[in-house]
């Protein structure tokens, strides 16, 4: 069990369950578990559960509720977006553009789509991680079915240039373009002008695990990824987690309620966290831009394995990451910072710091001083 006193600063992996989410999740589980595709009246108490998540993740990203698609979680959302594009349009084209800091997700699935026999171009970023948006838009080619791009790296913050992508792709209808917004989602504006799939995810906002939502622009062709009873209007066969999506309409309602001092909270804990780092620690390396996402940091220390600085931090009941949670059990080099030029020995000292609108300003500072200690005792180790 999790110490009382822990610094939770891994929100980037996961967020804990709000209050409010649990006990919509529960109360979904225990009064409306009626099928929702039944023609009785449990079945209708659960269709209007539904109908009404569907409303508070539309207003959460500002689409229309019939352009919401429930699905398992960000990983299913960011297949079915790319399989379901493939699939409709490969008879117009087979080629498809991505960038190389993608999520794990989007990567292995443009694997999989090279193996079925697309061809897939890997964009890379700048230095800062950005991916120059003309950088993108020069390897669109008149056979380019599909270009995904994430809004907000999950490993560095990064924020990608969707907007501008959005309005040159607004332009050329036969391209389909996928943004995995899975990081930006509730704490920052999605633009939504030439973005015909959006791929979101409830356990980063404090909802439940297993549910996330694909956005699905109305009037685009795109071929279902999983089939079967024809349920989310043949979007998405298989009975749909009641509870599970009751959970993450209560999430989206917080921070629909609460939004602006979430994201102005956000704000300050990165600021205080960048304050205390240059007073407190030395010999680190900054791997986020400065102009990125508020709530999520990665910073390395040269000589130093991220891994062990992870454990040590554990130890004073802090926890951080190295990289994404999905692939930071099978490598030690992230293939972000990898992509950005990061050196070797710095990559393999990174550590990720995700911030939550849960918490304390006061725990950022005592995070930052257990950091500077257990940095120098490594040293220190290291010298002997």
């Amino acid at each position: 069990m999790i110490p009382v006193n822990a610094i939770y600063l891994d929100n980037s992996a996961t967020t804990p369950p709000l209050p409010e989410v649990i006990e919509a999740a529960v109360a979904a589980m225990r009064d409306c578990y009626g099928n929702p595709s039944s023609l009785h009246r449990l079945g209708f108490e659960a269709q209007r559960v539904l109908d009404a998540a569907r409303e508070e993740v539309a207003w959460t990203l500002g689409s229309k509720p019939k352009e919401i698609v429930f699905t398992s979680g960000g990983t299913e959302s960011i297949n079915a977006a790319l399989w379901g594009t493939a699939m409709a349009h490969r008879s117009r084209g087979n080629h498809i553009v991505t960038t190389a800091v993608e999520h794990p997700a989007t990567l292995e699935t443009c694997r999989g789509l090279q193996e079925a026999g697309f061809e897939v171009t890997f964009v890379p970023p700048g230095p800062d991680g950005v991916v120059p948006a003309e950088r993108v838009l020069e390897a669109v080619r008149e056979d380019t079915i599909l270009v995904s791009v994430m809004h907000v790296n999950n490993e560095t913050g990064a924020v990608q240039p969707v907007e501008a992508l959005g309005e040159v792709l607004a332009q050329r209808p036969k391209t389909v373009f996928h943004v995995d917004a899975v990081q930006s989602f509730g704490k920052m504006d999605i633009p939504l002008r030439g973005v015909d799939l959006i791929s979101v995810s409830a356990h980063k906002i404090h909802g439940p695990k297993g549910v996330g939502a694909l956005y699905v622009r109305e009037g685009l062709k795109w071929s279902p990824f999983i089939r079967g009873g024809g349920q989310e209007r043949g979007f998405r066969s298989g009975t749909e987690a009641v509870p599970a999506i009751a959970g993450f309409a209560a999430a989206c309602r917080w921070w629909r309620e609460n939004r602006e001092r979430a994201v102005r909270r956000l704000g300050e804990l990165r600021r205080e966290f960048d304050r205390q780092l240059r007073e407190a620690v030395k010999g680190f390396r900054m791997n986020s831009p400065a102009e990125g996402a508020p709530h999520i940091v990665n910073i390395s220390f040269p000589g130093l394995k991220g891994e062990v600085l992870l454990h040590a931090l554990e130890d004073y009941g802090v926890y951080v990451s190295t990289a994404s949670a999905c692939s930071s059990r099978k490598q030690s080099y992230s293939h972000v910072l990898r992509a950005m030029g990061v050196p070797l020995e710095a990559a393999e000292g990174a550590l990720r710091f995700s911030f939550s609108p849960l918490n304390e300003v006061e725990e950022v500072r005592e995070a930052v001083a257990v950091l500077a200690r257990v940095v120098e005792e490594l040293r220190l180790v290291m010298r002997r």
